[in-house]
């Protein structure tokens, strides 16, 4: 596999947006590289792919900088290039939380990093004895494709929701230690930030997500495969590109049974689209009846 897949992210103050955005477009033009870098006063969240010495010339560049010099980095490999075209957006948030008191670039919650992470779910608690609770801050559609076991899913549908879910669901987390985790990392450091301001002080965010348990520690406690945000749809657990596939059209989930479905087209439909399709006629047949008789 030829092509180099990076995912990183930083929460740091950035005031020169309108300079660094070209600068980092031409950059990456250059080096015939694709994916999507977001920037935002908060910080950099990147997704790129290309050669190896391209992605080397460009981190090497991009941590001249002294603001990214710690950048830390997740890779997998892959044969084809999973991005159409290279994107580099301004935005408020690099991850819309919709929560501007959380701040990660004025101080981070502590992290579990992967093999301490793998130890206590082996023990079946931390090092001080409480239950370890794994809470998935991702998308319902994510969580799909895998996530940990017995990972609370509050099948969330966009992250701004996380807040008021977990205020109302405090309660069940008193004593527990919680580990946040998500695909990078990036969701469950704000997430973690917020549970310890609401006063859950046994909150730890997995540092690197899934991705960087996975490179470190491999699929120990862990269902299914890690979605994605690029045309490859889903990792397995050794960072390969599962059969997983995603709808285009409807954002379901197809697994590799499903792909085999006369209803699959692939980027046109999905068997769950058929299905919706059917529900709402079925609906609407219903309706006009019902109005018929009325």
């Amino acid at each position: 596999m030829s092509i180099v897949n990076i995912a990183a992210y930083k929460f740091v103050t950035l005031d020169d947006i309108a300079t660094l955005r070209p600068a980092l477009l031409e950059r990456c033009n250059a080096l015939d590289l694709r994916g999507t870098i977001l920037l935002a006063p908060e910080g950099i969240n990147l997704f790129l792919a290309g050669s190896r010495e391209s992605i080397d010339a460009f981190l090497s560049g991009l941590r001249a900088d002294a603001r990214f010099t710690d950048l830390e980095v997740k890779e997998s490999l892959s044969d084809d290039q999973p991005f159409r075209r290279m994107l580099v957006r301004q935005k408020k948030e690099i991850i819309t939380m919709k929560m501007p008191v959380i701040k990660p670039a004025d101080g981070r919650a502590p992290g579990v990093d992967p093999a301490t992470l793998k130890r206590w779910l082996d023990a079946g608690q931390d090092d001080e004895g409480r239950p370890v609770v794994m809470l998935d801050t991702r998308n319902d559609f994510e969580v799909d494709v895998g996530t940990f076991d017995n990972a609370v899913d509050y099948r969330l549908t966009k992250f701004s929701e996380f807040p008021d879910v977990i205020a109302a669901h405090r309660a069940d987390f008193e004593g527990k230690t919680i580990v946040s985790f998500c695909t990078g990392g990036i969701r469950c450091e704000k997430a973690a930030i917020y549970m310890r301001d609401i006063g859950l002080e046994h909150t730890y965010q997995l540092d690197g997500g899934i991705l960087k348990y996975f490179e470190e520690v491999g699929g120990a406690h862990y269902q299914g495969d890690c979605f994605v945000f690029d045309y490859r749809t889903a990792l397995t657990p050794d960072l390969a590109p599962s059969t997983t596939k995603q709808c285009f059209a409807c954002r379901a989930v197809v697994t590799a049974e499903g792909q085999r479905s006369p209803d699959y087209i692939e980027g046109e439909q999905c068997p769950a689209c058929v299905r919706d399709k059917a529900s709402a006629t079925a609906a609407d047949t219903a309706a006009a009846v019902a109005a018929t008789l009325a």
